[in-house]
């Protein structure tokens, strides 16, 4: 069954659905957006994002009949998804970018020159399919697939068929603990490859009140970074330009292929819990050298990013900041750190084809001498059911407070309802990381005592850990091979 909003395990402190009042469709925030929830830095927040594939202009944006052309149950469609498609929200196919996007989030205590640290606890497919849709003029073959005829003048969302796009349904299979998307030919040919969920949008607000923020773009705000670097585990570092920071998700993916050829990816709605905390410069320069913008760092690798209109001055920007990093974090010379990015550093497309393109430099961890950093880990919670919109924080469960280090694991699940603008932000109960710190200590690293010795790590038993890979499973019943669904 799809996992429809604020059903199944909650596993955040913080609960925020998708929803006409607390989406945007196709814009990203800038420093007029008002958020729809505040939390403190070092919480958790659950998430329900919403893929566009399905409720836009040239699908009918009506999933519901859509995707019952595709052999979808009503049961199977998400109620968000339907109400967002019905909403007044203004969005014209072509012209407006094409994603749902959730929030802003609010993070108290978080200031212009901060760094936003966001840590990928949890991505839970919420549907059991996914959609790739292949697009006249998008892509890296634009003109030449789909191969039928061009949109016709008068396509509309009414007659959104005469947009001629090309959509490939995949089921989603459970096979040993792991997903995969499989897909059926009409020859019957079966294709099966494994899932690698991730946001595809992530983003803090722009320092700009004039005009729209797309929600295509990509910068120092984060935006459509496409990073397949971004699953369960990852944090990714993003540099805060107004109070708060207004943090937002969105572009949802199940699995995504080096360049994304077809201008798609796996498309598909995830639950997704974060953690998200702040940074300040000592903080930020132990973690991140003398960088300050979009970074990722997993337990095997950090990853610098490049963009730009010509792919090879996207790959020369992502290669500097590598050196940057290099350089200033790792303490290499510019012609050792020139040296190991020839022999050793890998390069990825992230998108190919009309419009920006993105590379990323993915640098191995285990290249260089240091300690293993501490997994973010997620606390053991009851299985929680939430059937409506609640107040803000419940008096029995309250924040803990937290001291120099890592934010520790939240309480029970809770939804909150939207915050104003002009809500204070309460700078008392910060999370900082320890600026003369390197790494955080964390669940299997004691922090040091004032001798400077690192007492042995003691693991409570109890503590829930997150898997090393991708398994993450539904909320629904097993699916079998071959099953439609």
């Amino acid at each position: 069954m799809a996992l429809q909003p604020g059903r199944g395990k909650i596993e955040g402190r913080h609960y925020l659905p998708s929803t006409p009042e607390t989406v945007t469709w196709g814009e990203l925030p800038n420093a007029h957006s008002r958020p729809v929830l505040s939390i403190d830095p070092g919480a958790t927040v659950t998430i329900d994002t919403v893929s566009q594939e399905g409720i836009l202009g040239d699908q009918g944006r009506d999933p519901e009949a859509f995707l019952a052309g595709l052999g979808i149950v009503p049961a199977e469609v998400l109620a968000d998804a339907r109400a967002i498609a019905a909403s007044g929200l203004p969005h014209e196919f072509g012209v407006d970018a094409p994603h749902i996007v959730t929030g802003p989030v609010f993070v108290r205590d978080a200031e212009p020159g901060d760094m936003l640290r966001v840590d990928v606890l949890s991505l839970h497919p919420r549907a059991r399919y996914g959609i790739v849709s292949s697009r006249h003029g998008a892509g890296l073959f634009a003109g030449e697939f789909p191969e039928g005829p061009p949109p016709e003048a008068n396509a509309s969302a009414r007659h959104w068929q005469r947009f001629g796009t090309v959509t490939t349904l995949c089921a989603i299979e459970r096979r040993r603990g792991r997903l995969f998307g499989a897909l059926t030919s009409v020859g019957g040919t079966r294709t099966r490859f494994p899932l690698a969920p991730f946001l595809g949008v992530m983003a803090v607000a722009v320092d700009s009140t004039t005009g729209a923020i797309p929600s295509t773009s990509v910068g120092l705000h984060g935006g459509a970074l496409d990073c397949v670097d971004l699953g369960v585990g990852a944090h990714l570092y993003l540099p805060v330009q107004i109070a708060g920071g207004l943090f937002a998700v969105g572009d949802p993916h199940y699995a995504l292929g080096d360049g994304q050829l077809g201008a798609t990816a796996l498309e598909g709605p995830l639950r997704a819990t974060l953690r998200l905390s702040t940074l300040r410069d000592g903080a930020a320069r132990a973690a991140l050298g003398a960088l300050r913008e979009p970074f990722v760092e997993t337990e095997t690798a950090w990853v610098t990013m490049g963009v730009d209109a010509e792919l090879p001055e996207a790959v020369r920007r992502a290669a500097r900041s590598a050196m940057a990093f290099l350089t200033s974090r790792i303490g290499l010379e510019r012609a050792e750190a020139m040296a190991y990015l020839s022999a050793a550093v890998q390069v990825a497309v992230g998108h190919v084809g009309p419009g920006l393109q993105t590379a990323f430099c993915r640098i191995r961890r285990a290249d260089f001498l240091e300690p293993p950093p501490a997994r973010s880990r997620l606390a053991r919670q009851p299985f929680t059911r939430l059937h409506g919109v609640g107040e803000d924080a419940d008096p029995t469960h309250p924040e803990p407070a937290h001291v120099d280090g890592p934010a520790h694991m939240d309480g029970p699940a809770h939804v909150d309802g939207p915050v104003h603008a002009d809500a204070p932000a309460h700078r008392g109960s910060a999370v900082r990381l320890d600026p003369a710190a390197h790494h955080e200590p964390g669940p299997d690293r004691a922090a040091p005592d004032r001798t400077g010795r690192v007492p042995s790590a003691r693991r409570d038993p109890s503590d829930g850990e997150l898997p090393g890979g991708h398994v993450v499973p539904l909320e629904s019943d097993e699916m079998t091979d071959g099953t439609p669904v």
